[in-house]
């Protein structure tokens, strides 16, 4: 395992991450301790969550993948310094009205309500700092998951970013987070984040956790240059492009126990023509390689200059091992020309 540094922050972060969305909907809190144990065992020392895991999110069910991690940091309370701990806030949304018990009011970020986040999930977690606390989504008008457009018609009054800053510098000065952090956040984002910070004397981000994989390649059309040139490298989610990339999921395939079998619906963002002809053609290259076709997709990601962390989610110990044994590939130049080739034949089929 090795370590990378996140941004200009004192973190070390392996270069593989713990995910945890997983945690009280596919997998019981057993599952979840067993997980974070052999994460450990293995060299991991950064996990991640969120106030609104598991996913897809429920109102029954949220909150409860962080409860799940407090318990095991409440059994082994003097372990808590061995990992890195991040969090998210949710961002604006019309279709969480239950999140922090608010029925019928918008989660948003301003500043009653990140307060309560970082308390929320301060007390769930059982810890009394959170090492990065990111930003879910934007609270502005972005395009979002899956979507691959920005639409002014949709435009509304967001809660400004300097007050977001100005929320979050409180709570780092308060020693209740140490780092803050993006997800899901576009170049023009980013770029104000640290525009402000600078002006204001405020808390630089020191990553951004966007979806990247072999499928969706957007992260280098802009953010791949911010990243390097204002030090705020990428935290990759979904690198098997939910599980696409291993090939379970060809010829219509829906295996038991499959995140997309369960909840078909939570993939649309995959459901796109190119999707299939492109999976299909990364995994017969891994096979012709030699290679398990989610040890690729995952290597190729890690290797990516602006990777500081690739996330991944595992719905069993052995799955957890399979990700885990990718820090063993390394792709040479010949095979990521190759991949350059698919790439340039179906160019970000996700989008």
């Amino acid at each position: 395992m090795r370590y990378n540094r996140l941004g200009n922050s004192e973190l070390e972060v392996s270069e593989i991450c713990l995910g945890t969305m997983t945690f009280g909907d596919q997998n019981s809190e057993a599952d979840a301790h067993a997980q974070i144990e052999r994460a450990l065992e293995r060299g991991v020392n950064f996990i991640d969550t969120a106030e609104l895991y598991p996913v897809p999110p429920k109102a029954e069910t949220h909150t409860r993948t962080e409860r799940y991690i407090g318990s095991w940091i409440g059994a082994n309370p003097g372990r808590r310094d061995e990992f890195v701990l991040a969090s998210k806030v949710t961002g604006r949304s019309t279709m969480l009205p239950w999140m922090r018990g608010d029925a019928g009011e918008l989660p948003q970020l301003d500043r009653s309500n990140i307060e309560r986040a970082v308390e929320g999930s301060l007390k769930r977690l059982q810890t009394d700092y959170l090492d990065l606390y990111q930003i879910h989504w934007p609270d502005r008008n972005v395009p979002k998951f899956g979507e691959a457009r920005f639409d002014p018609e949709r435009e509304w009054d967001a809660n400004p970013i300097h007050e977001q800053l100005e929320v979050l510098a409180d709570l780092v000065a308060a020693g209740k987070v140490r780092y803050i952090g993006l997800s899901n956040e576009t170049p023009w984002g980013v770029m104000e984040f640290a525009r402000l910070a600078a002006e204001h004397d405020l808390p630089r981000v020191v990553s951004v956790q966007n979806a990247y994989n072999l499928l969706n390649r957007a992260f280098e059309g802009g953010l791949d240059e911010i990243a390097y040139r204002e030090d705020v490298p990428l935290l990759v989610y979904s690198p098997l492009a939910f599980g696409h990339l291993t090939g379970k999921y060809l010829d219509g395939k829906a295996p038991e126990g499959a995140r997309l079998s369960l909840y078909p619906e939570f993939g649309n963002r995959y459901a796109k023509p190119g999707v299939e002809p492109a999976s299909r053609a990364y995994v017969e290259l891994a096979r012709e390689a030699g290679l398990d076709p989610a040890q690729m997709a995952l290597a190729f990601c890690r290797q990516q200059p602006f990777t500081a962390s690739t996330i991944i989610g595992a719905t069993s110990l052995e799955q957890l091992d399979s990700n885990l044994d990718s820090l063993e590939v390394t792709l040479d130049d010949d095979l990521l020309a190759k991949i350059d080739e698919i790439h340039r034949q179906y160019t970000n089929p996700a989008l």
